[in-house]
């Protein structure tokens, strides 16, 4: 199985308001796109300062799956939509699980 992991930090004046919608596109990857056998998405809980806003955890059973996710114009309809415009940074990692 393959973890995907992603940390997004959204630009300083990006409204509440786009960021619960970016979260909401997110959420809708698992029916819209699929392919993944777990998956959540949330903003950070405001424990620690200097955290990311938004983490994205995603299973695969397999690397073809993660690509065909990777590479489906859903998903990257989502990204070039929602995510990219208020992106201030990202961080992300595939692993073996």
């Amino acid at each position: 199985m393959l973890r995907h992991v992603v940390l997004f930090t959204w630009n300083p004046d990006t409204s509440p308001e786009v960021r619960l919608a970016t979260l909401e596109a997110l959420r809708r990857l698992p029916e819209e796109v699929g392919g993944m056998t777990s998956f959540a998405v949330g903003p950070d809980a405001g424990l620690v300062d200097g955290n990311a806003d938004t983490a994205l955890v995603a299973d695969f059973p397999d690397v073809q799956a993660f690509r065909a996710y990777a590479e489906d114009p859903r998903h990257l309809a989502v990204i070039a939509e929602h995510v990219r415009p208020h992106l201030a940074s990202r961080s992300a990692v595939q692993y073996e699980v």
